[in-house]
């Protein structure tokens, strides 16, 4: 690709979406800056106009990952619409879509090994992503009485585990490997099974 697509102020937006296309080929780990800035047609010294170096680029990666996540979970959970308890689910199933959706993203900012407390920047967007669970969380918890009432935060990071736990072991499957059931009813068995333990659901019947 010919540098000249790059003079007006576009080669920062041009690497994330290289490296991200890289990340997703090649996982986190598996290319060098120069391969980055090989993708977009420029020299290694361009790319540090824009980045301090790789990890630069893959958090910055990671931290638009982070904000198109908040704003999917956000879309998904539609103001609590039609009910808290839907609403809570569709956002954990945002979780599942957004990882199948946006691989790159998602690689970037769960696998990459970028610290957070190293970067307020993507610190910041983790936090706005995982205030959206818990703001879903707020209403199902106000159900329950006070001394039984767990954080809205806590809530939200265990249903935010759950899913992740179902990404990893059965929405990306290795070559070969089947998940025993798909990972849609599994997140939404898990979440029955956590709201019944809390009383927010009715038990089976006996």
């Amino acid at each position: 690709m010919s540098k000249k697509g790059y003079h007006h102020g576009n080669l920062r937006s041009a690497l994330v979406d290289a490296t991200l296309a890289l990340i997703e080929r090649q996982g986190p780990q598996g290319f060098s800056l120069s391969d980055a800035a090989r993708s977009v047609g420029v020299t290694p010294a361009a790319v540090y106009r824009h980045f301090a170096g790789r990890d630069d680029l893959i958090a910055e990666c990671a931290r638009q990952g982070f904000d198109l996540f908040a704003e999917e979970m956000r879309r998904a959970w539609n103001d609590g619409r039609p009910n808290p308890l839907r609403a809570f689910e569709a956002v954990a199933l945002a979780y599942l879509d957004f990882a199948r959706d946006h691989p790159g993203h998602y690689m970037a900012m769960f696998e990459s090994g970028i610290s957070l407390s190293l970067n307020p920047d993507l610190a910041r967007a983790h936090e706005r992503a995982l205030a959206v669970f818990a703001r879903a969380a707020e209403p199902l918890i106000e159900r329950l009485p006070g001394d039984r009432r767990p954080p809205a935060a806590m809530f939200a990071a265990h249903v935010w585990a759950l899913s992740h736990g179902i990404v990893e072991l059965f929405a990306r499957p290795g070559p070969g490997s089947r998940a025993p059931f798909p990972p849609d009813a599994l997140l939404e068995a898990g979440i029955g099974i956590y709201l019944r333990g809390l009383g927010l659901v009715p038990g089976d019947p006996d």
